[in-house]
Protein backbone atom coordinates (compact mmCIF):
# COMPACT_ATOMS: atom_id res chain seq x y z
CA UNK A 1 0.00 0.00 0.00
CA UNK A 2 1.23 3.49 -0.76
CA UNK A 3 2.26 5.86 2.00
CA UNK A 4 -0.54 8.45 1.39
CA UNK A 5 -3.13 5.69 1.50
CA UNK A 6 -1.79 4.30 4.80
CA UNK A 7 -1.76 7.85 6.15
CA UNK A 8 -5.38 8.43 5.16
CA UNK A 9 -6.48 5.06 6.56
CA UNK A 10 -4.74 5.80 9.87
CA UNK A 11 -6.33 9.24 10.08
CA UNK A 12 -9.85 8.05 9.27
CA UNK A 13 -9.43 4.90 11.37
CA UNK A 14 -8.54 6.86 14.50
CA UNK A 15 -11.54 9.14 14.07
CA UNK A 16 -13.91 6.20 13.50
CA UNK A 17 -12.40 4.53 16.57
CA UNK A 18 -13.02 7.72 18.59
CA UNK A 19 -16.68 7.92 17.59
CA UNK A 20 -17.26 4.21 18.22
CA UNK A 21 -15.47 4.25 21.57
CA UNK A 22 -17.85 6.99 22.64
CA UNK A 23 -20.64 4.39 22.35
CA UNK A 24 -19.08 1.83 24.71
CA UNK A 25 -21.48 1.47 27.64
CA UNK A 26 -20.12 1.77 31.16
CA UNK A 27 -21.77 0.89 34.45
CA UNK A 28 -23.68 3.82 35.96
CA UNK A 29 -21.05 4.56 38.68
CA UNK A 30 -18.30 4.81 36.03
CA UNK A 31 -20.29 6.85 33.49
CA UNK A 32 -19.04 10.26 34.77
CA UNK A 33 -15.44 9.13 34.19
CA UNK A 34 -15.95 8.48 30.47
CA UNK A 35 -13.90 10.95 28.42
CA UNK A 36 -15.22 12.58 25.27
CA UNK A 37 -13.11 10.57 22.80
CA UNK A 38 -14.02 12.39 19.57
CA UNK A 39 -12.87 15.68 21.08
CA UNK A 40 -9.55 14.21 22.22
CA UNK A 41 -8.75 12.61 18.87
CA UNK A 42 -9.84 15.67 16.90
CA UNK A 43 -7.66 17.82 19.15
CA UNK A 44 -4.69 15.57 18.50
CA UNK A 45 -5.15 15.74 14.73
CA UNK A 46 -5.86 19.47 14.81
CA UNK A 47 -2.57 20.06 16.60
CA UNK A 48 -0.45 17.59 14.64
CA UNK A 49 -1.97 17.85 11.19
CA UNK A 50 -3.91 21.09 11.05
CA UNK A 51 -4.31 20.98 7.28
CA UNK A 52 -6.37 17.76 7.49
CA UNK A 53 -8.79 18.86 10.19
CA UNK A 54 -11.36 21.45 9.17
CA UNK A 55 -14.52 22.82 10.73
CA UNK A 56 -16.54 20.94 8.11
CA UNK A 57 -14.92 17.69 9.12
CA UNK A 58 -15.59 18.40 12.79
CA UNK A 59 -19.21 19.15 11.91
CA UNK A 60 -19.63 15.88 9.97
CA UNK A 61 -18.00 13.83 12.74
CA UNK A 62 -20.26 15.58 15.24
CA UNK A 63 -23.35 14.81 13.17
CA UNK A 64 -22.32 11.15 12.93
CA UNK A 65 -21.77 11.09 16.69
CA UNK A 66 -25.19 12.73 17.21
CA UNK A 67 -26.88 10.11 15.06
CA UNK A 68 -25.09 7.21 16.74
CA UNK A 69 -25.54 8.56 20.26
CA UNK A 70 -29.18 9.56 19.79
CA UNK A 71 -28.84 13.08 21.18
CA UNK A 72 -30.18 16.37 19.86
CA UNK A 73 -29.10 16.62 16.22
CA UNK A 74 -26.30 19.14 15.88
CA UNK A 75 -25.36 19.18 19.56
CA UNK A 76 -22.03 17.40 19.24
CA UNK A 77 -21.46 18.93 15.82
CA UNK A 78 -21.58 22.42 17.32
CA UNK A 79 -19.38 21.43 20.26
CA UNK A 80 -16.74 19.80 18.07
CA UNK A 81 -16.75 22.78 15.69
CA UNK A 82 -16.13 25.16 18.59
CA UNK A 83 -13.37 22.92 19.94
CA UNK A 84 -11.63 22.55 16.57
CA UNK A 85 -11.98 26.26 15.83
CA UNK A 86 -10.21 27.20 19.06
CA UNK A 87 -7.57 24.49 18.59
CA UNK A 88 -6.81 25.58 15.03
CA UNK A 89 -6.80 29.24 16.02
CA UNK A 90 -4.14 28.66 18.70
CA UNK A 91 -2.44 25.70 17.00
CA UNK A 92 0.92 27.41 16.53
CA UNK A 93 1.13 28.13 20.26
CA UNK A 94 -0.36 24.92 21.61
CA UNK A 95 1.97 22.66 19.61
CA UNK A 96 5.04 24.05 21.32
CA UNK A 97 3.73 24.15 24.87
CA UNK A 98 5.38 21.76 27.31
CA UNK A 99 3.15 18.73 27.95
CA UNK A 100 1.85 20.03 31.29
CA UNK A 101 0.76 23.33 29.72
CA UNK A 102 -0.76 21.52 26.77
CA UNK A 103 -2.68 19.33 29.23
CA UNK A 104 -4.02 22.43 30.99
CA UNK A 105 -5.05 23.90 27.63
CA UNK A 106 -6.84 20.63 26.77
CA UNK A 107 -8.58 20.78 30.15
CA UNK A 108 -9.73 24.33 29.38
CA UNK A 109 -11.02 23.23 25.96
CA UNK A 110 -12.86 20.24 27.45
CA UNK A 111 -14.39 22.42 30.19
CA UNK A 112 -15.49 24.87 27.49
CA UNK A 113 -17.07 21.91 25.70
CA UNK A 114 -18.96 20.96 28.87
CA UNK A 115 -20.20 24.53 29.31
CA UNK A 116 -21.50 24.54 25.71
CA UNK A 117 -23.21 21.21 26.35
CA UNK A 118 -24.75 22.57 29.55
CA UNK A 119 -26.10 25.61 27.69
CA UNK A 120 -27.59 23.48 24.90
CA UNK A 121 -29.17 21.00 27.29
CA UNK A 122 -30.55 23.77 29.51
CA UNK A 123 -32.19 25.43 26.51
CA UNK A 124 -33.56 22.03 25.52
CA UNK A 125 -35.32 21.84 28.89
CA UNK A 126 -33.13 19.32 30.71
CA UNK A 127 -32.50 19.64 34.42
CA UNK A 128 -29.09 20.70 35.67
CA UNK A 129 -26.70 17.73 35.76
CA UNK A 130 -25.18 16.43 39.00
CA UNK A 131 -21.72 17.60 40.07
CA UNK A 132 -20.18 14.29 38.92
CA UNK A 133 -21.00 15.38 35.36
CA UNK A 134 -17.97 17.70 35.52
CA UNK A 135 -15.49 14.84 36.13
CA UNK A 136 -15.20 13.84 32.45
CA UNK A 137 -13.10 16.85 31.30
CA UNK A 138 -10.60 16.17 34.08
CA UNK A 139 -10.35 12.50 33.06
CA UNK A 140 -9.85 13.54 29.43
CA UNK A 141 -7.12 15.99 30.43
CA UNK A 142 -5.43 13.31 32.56
CA UNK A 143 -5.48 10.94 29.57
CA UNK A 144 -4.23 13.58 27.14
CA UNK A 145 -0.45 13.09 27.65
CA UNK A 146 -0.78 9.33 27.22
CA UNK A 147 -3.03 9.61 24.18
CA UNK A 148 -0.80 12.24 22.61
CA UNK A 149 2.39 10.23 23.14
CA UNK A 150 0.78 6.98 21.98
CA UNK A 151 -0.64 8.55 18.81
CA UNK A 152 2.63 10.37 18.12
CA UNK A 153 4.63 7.16 18.56
CA UNK A 154 2.32 5.17 16.29
CA UNK A 155 2.34 7.95 13.70
CA UNK A 156 6.15 8.00 13.70
CA UNK A 157 6.39 4.20 13.48
CA UNK A 158 4.07 4.22 10.48
CA UNK A 159 6.04 7.19 9.08
CA UNK A 160 2.90 9.23 8.58
CA UNK A 161 3.16 12.96 8.00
Amino acid sequence: MSKPRVSLLWFVGTLVFAVLSMLIPLPAPLQPFKPYWPALFLLYWALESGDRVTLGMAFIIGLCADLLDGVLLGEQAMRLCALVFIALRFRSRLRFFPMWQQTLAVLALLLNDRILLLIVRTFAGDALPPMTWWISPFVGAALWPFLFLLMDDLRMRLRIQ
